[in-house]
């Protein structure tokens, strides 16, 4: 849409109120809301604010930012247009006061390495596939993590109220733009999956925060409460965000070649090779909080040891099956991805590591086919199979060390990230659990 569009769509439905969206550095959504008068200026001149107080942002003595709309993301928020004040949103970049992006924004920092991508002639596509649980508050609105039902995988009964939930969350993302492939139960009891469709980086980017939003202001019109936490409840599968990824060059997707192992080419190669390479030092971005590394464990079809492969569902990346005509769907799909993380930092940095391995010219291990859960510590030592980090402790200690992924952020992001994730280790390391108290308060 261009600014003329825009402003006859908010005359025609009688638009009131406008969201000026935007990230911080953790992937949770911040707002501006301006009233429809002041929206033709908005797309003009953009929309200052106060970036002080935000994670990842500035510092007092230099506020003042503003925000840059792209006029591409309005839309009308569905359930916002129910209350008689219908309200639309647009997703904004970050900008400097002198009018530059800013370099903490993590859109403009998947922008950016997109952008490094392009001069190679290439265009990063991906498709996340985000799981979420849905609990029922208590009584008292208290919110604890008892699922909301016994389902299991694709399971489907007539009175199911999730099936409910998830049909209303696909009108709703439908309606804002996204194209829902599918949905269903996952694994868990309480779990559950919708997908939409692969697209460009940066969009895929911004359709997993429309997507989380909307699913969390869907699940609360139902009196249920959504939630994106890696590992909520112990002893089941936790939730993943995997993510398909491709890249295209002249319009044929680069991955692709019929003689390769997987019907893969060269460059697919290349790029797994980096992504494995970088895989430790990735983790902290895309697994990035103390909950993360309870679901990256043994046992509950989560990755845990840097490998590929195609039928190996234990290893870091998959290869989906080829099907003859379908050249354009040859993709790599990393697992270890989780819906806490920010997507625009996790995408730029997953692009930039295997970019790396396509620039120089890197090989991956043989492909491994067996559960590696199956496997003996010896034997994966005699196979040269490494494991992610355990702890976000350790995953921030090798993001410091690399210096491809520390690049991909930025200084300011890199250094603010790596602050920000270190105190909250802190933060957790001190608590006393309620295990301990079980375990040691009576023997010792």
């Amino acid at each position: 849409m261009d600014k003329s569009q825009i402003l006859d769509t908010v005359k025609k439905h009688s638009v009131e109120l406008a969201e000026m969206q935007f990230s911080d550095i953790d992937g949770m959504i911040k707002s501006v809301t301006i009233p429809h008068h002041k929206i033709e200026e908005a797309l003009e001149r953009g929309v200052w604010f106060d970036g002080s107080s935000i994670e990842g942002f500035t510092r007092i003595s230099e506020s003042d930012m503003f925000l840059k709309p792209d006029a591409d993301t309005f839309s009308i928020i569905p359930w916002r247009s129910n209350n008689g004040h219908k309200t639309a949103r647009i997703i904004c970049d970050v900008y400097t006061p002198n009018g530059r992006p800013f370099d903490g924004d993590p859109r403009i920092i998947l922008k950016r390495a997109v952008e490094k991508a392009a001069e190679m002639g290439f265009t990063y596509y991906t498709g996340p596939e985000v799981e979420f649980f849905l609990f029922r508050p208590e009584e008292n609105g208290k919110i604890v993590a008892a699922p909301h039902d016994v389902g299991g995988y694709f399971d489907f009964a007539p009175k199911d109220h999730a099936s409910d939930v998830r049909r209303d969350i696909i009108m709703s993302l439908e309606s804002l733009g996204l194209e829902v492939e599918a949905s269903h139960h996952e694994v868990a009891y309480g779990q559950h999956e919708i997908d939409f469709r692969y697209s460009e980086a940066v969009k895929s980017a911004d359709n997993v925060l429309t997507f989380k939003y909307t699913t969390k202001a869907i699940a609360q019109s139902h009196n249920l409460y959504a939630s994106f936490m890696p590992k909520p409840i112990f002893g089941i599968n936790g939730s993943g965000m995997h993510v398909h990824q491709s890249l295209f060059k002249g319009g044929k997707n680069a991955f692709f070649d019929a003689k390769g192992k997987y019907s893969l080419s060269e460059t697919a190669r290349h790029f797994i090779a980096g992504q494995l390479k970088h895989a430790k030092a990735l983790a902290a971005v895309v697994a990035p909080t103390v909950n993360s590394y309870k679901r990256l464990v043994p046992g509950y079809e989560a990755p845990v040891y840097i490998s590929w492969g195609q039928t190996n569902r234990s290893a870091l990346i998959r290869i989906p099956h080829y099907s003859p005509g379908r050249e354009s769907s040859t993709r790599a799909e990393l697992r270890c991805p989780d819906p806490s993380c920010n997507p625009y930092l996790a995408f730029a940095t997953m692009l930039c590591a295997g970019i790396d391995g396509i620039k120089h010219k890197l090989e991956p291990p043989e492909p491994m086919e067996e559960s590696l859960y199956e496997l003996g510590k010896e034997e994966k030592e005699k196979l040269g199979i490494d494991s992610l980090p355990s702890t976000l402790l350790e995953a921030i200690a090798e993001m410091k060390k690399d210096k491809v992924v520390v690049e991909a952020l930025g200084p300011w992001s890199s250094k603010h990230l790596i602050e920000a994730k270190s105190t909250e280790y802190d933060e957790y390391r001190i608590q006393v659990t309620k295990w301990e108290i079980e375990k040691y308060l009576e023997t010792i």
